[in-house]
């Protein structure tokens, strides 16, 4: 009884290991099918990125975001919340591209009101010039340059892309899209439905930012009611001796996450339609 017993139990222990075995190989098949929608190349492994290169995936997203103030009421990370939103559903949409890490620093000056860190011109340049480089060393064969900040565009953004293109038989080009054209065309779209024009943190950045901000982490919901800066009249911020000097030159009173919605999709329809008219066809 004692040997059938530890029979009948080893018996059961191969059999269920066995089974263990086939489930892990069955899973182990299944995850490069799990993970064939990856586009973002920080949470991709390297045999990840050498399939999606073999599949067409060859364009190379390098979008940079910033950090700095935009009023009580709206997170200094704004500008990396919305980047990295942007740039996956511009490398989703595009469907040929993966979009490298977003670099969280652009030119900028820190100020009285803490919150701002940038960066010079320069930085960005040889940044921008050395990601786009490895990006191609990689086997990326289009580069694609964006930003959700002002700071070095479109200058800086133009002369790597200009420099760099053609290179080592790589294509190198700025988006300005996505971010100049896109901008006005919501602030063109709050003009006609009455909505007062801001220049930072006002309706623009603070209605985007609450449409993504998912976890309530981004944006203080509570001061958006209060949320008024300097005014801005001809797209120039009026400065004056009550100025609140809060970080806001705008309004964002009126700022709601389905506006939000509406320039996030301003920005990634302009640079969509606009990187596909620069890649190559062939």
């Amino acid at each position: 009884m004692r040997i059938g017993s530890v029979s009948h139990s080893l018996l059961m222990l191969i059999a269920g290991g066995t089974a263990s075995l086939i489930l892990a190989a069955g899973s182990a098949r299944a995850a490069p099918r799990a993970q064939a929608g990856l586009v973002e190349f920080e949470k991709m492994t390297w045999v990840e990125v050498k399939s999606a290169l073999a599949a067409g995936k060859t364009t190379a997203l390098i979008y940079t975001g910033g950090v700095e103030e935009r009023g009580p009421q709206d997170a200094n990370g704004g500008h990396n919340l919305m980047a990295h939103a942007t740039v996956e559903a511009i490398a989703r949409e595009l469907g040929n591209a993966i979009f490298l890490p977003v670099l969280p620093y652009t030119p900028n000056d820190a100020e009285s009101i803490p919150g701002t860190i940038g960066i010079t011109n320069e930085l960005l340049a040889a940044m921008l010039e050395r990601i786009t480089e490895q990006a191609i060393l990689n086997g990326f064969r289009n580069v694609i340059l964006m930003g959700d900040h002002a700071g070095g565009q479109p200058q800086v953004y133009e002369e790597v892309a200009k420099k760099l293109d053609a290179r080592d038989g790589a294509r190198v080009f700025y988006c300005d899209q996505v971010y100049r054209a896109a901008n006005d065309a919501f602030d063109q779209y709050l003009a006609q439905h009455g909505y007062p024009l801001s220049l930072h943190g006002g309706i623009p950045d603070t209605s985007e930012m609450m449409y993504l901000d998912k976890d309530n982490t981004w944006v203080r919901r509570d001061l958006v009611s209060s949320a008024v800066g300097d005014p801005v009249v001809d797209g120039k911020a009026q400065f004056g001796p009550h100025s609140p000097q809060n970080g806001i030159l705008g309004d964002a009173r009126r700022s709601t996450a389905e506006l939000g919605k509406r320039a996030f999709d301003m920005k990634v329809d302009f640079a969509v339609r606009q990187i596909r008219s620069l890649l190559p066809t062939s």
